[in-house]
Formats: structure tokens, C-alpha cells, sequence
């Protein structure tokens, strides 16, 4: 379905509907998205946000070019210590939005891959708080598990408003949640 609508993912009707539901790309202008290949969300956000805004993906993989003007992406892995140094170099100002769909590579082991990608949230979320002007919004795909309300509750200690939501488009078995946040508390 993806294809037909001519997005590289399935997972831009994820975020379709996330901003159906929180208007999250209403009057933002700069954007990161970690984690961003294929680029499905690059996509969205940059129709959505149109030529005068930008958007910067960040990703291990290269991400094919997306013919958007408004889209620089940049192959960094967000565990290191310099993403946010490289991330900088590219735009020195603070963003309106920052996305996470990341997840881990999966190994079959549930817990393992639960804390992983936890993991990854978390260094998103401490990412975000860094780049992200005071009044911007947050979008982080976190698995349900263990782990789950202990996080959840540390992004409300970084956040004002936060919203658990699961897109119709996200697989009714999956234990996939999005984490919506808005307005760092500083």
C-alpha cells in the first residue's frame, strides 16, 4: 500500500495518523527524524511542511535521495558521543520536532529486544531535549515490555504533556506504542 501512495514505508501512514490525532506537524518548520531510513517519515514531513521548512534525517544507512529540497540526511549512529556535534553541522538552530521511529536489530530474544530499543529511546529523548526548542514536540516508538512504564514515566519528568498512542496502521500484534510529547520542561 505503501508503493501505491508512493512512499518508500508503511510507516508513513503511522505518522500520518499521529498528526491526524496531535497536529504535530502544524506550524513546525524544522525537523529531525532518527532513525530515518528508508525515509517514508522524511516524506511526510516534508510534503507536510512544505520548501520553507527543513528537514534532517539521521540514520546508519545511507538514505536514497528523496528529491525533496528541504531534506539533508546524514549517515551517524545516535549512541555516539558526537551525533549531536554532526547533527549541529548541519543545523545550528533549534528544531520544532524530533521523531524516533528506531528500532533495534531484532534478535528473536523479546526482553533483549525490548530494553535495545528502550535503549535507543532514551538516547533519542536525551538527543531531543539537547536540539529541541522549549515548546517542541516528540514522537518516540518504544515497545511495550518491562521497561515500558519506567520510561514512560522519565519522559514525563522531561516533558509537560505526554500521549501513548498506537496508529491503526501499526500491526494489531505488535507491541509497538508511540510516545507523543510536547513543551520541555526545563
Amino acid at each position: 500500500m505503501a508503493k501505491k501512495f508512493g512512499y518508500r514505508s508503511r510507516a508513513a501512514f503511522k505518522l500520518k495518523q499521529i498528526d491526524e490525532r496531535f497536529g504535530i506537524l502544524k506550524n513546525v518548520k524544522n525537523v529531525l527524524d532518527l532513525g530515518a531510513a528508508p525515509g517514508g517519515w522524511l516524506q511526510v514531513v516534508a510534503e507536510e511542511i512544505g520548501e520553507d521548512g527543513f528537514v534532517l534525517g539521521v540514520d546508519l544507512k545511507q538514505i536514497e535521495t528523496l528529491g525533496f529540497k528541504n531534506v539533508e540526511t546524514i549517515i551517524g549512529d545516535i549512541t555516539s558521543p558526537d551525533i549531536i556535534e554532526k547533527i549541529r553541522e548541519k543545523f545550528s538552530r533549534k528544531f520544532d520536532l524530533v521523531l524516533s521511529d528506531l528500532s533495534p536489530n531484532i534478535s528473536g530474544i523479546w526482553e533483549l529486544d525490548h530494553v535495545r530499543q528502550i535503549d535507543l529511546s532514551t538516547r533519542s529523548m536525551a538527543i531531543a531535549s539537547d536540539v529541541l526548542n522549549p515548546e517542541g514536540w516528540m514522537v518516540l516508538k518504544v515497545f511495550q515490555g518491562s521497561e515500558f512504564n519506567r520510561f514512560v514515566e522519565e519522559v514525563r519528568e522531561n516533558f509537560k504533556y505526554v500521549w501513548l498512542f498506537k496508529p491503526k496502521a501499526s500491526r494489531r500484534e505488535s507491541a509497538e506504542i508511540y510516545i507523543v510529547a510536547n513543551k520541555l520542561k526545563r
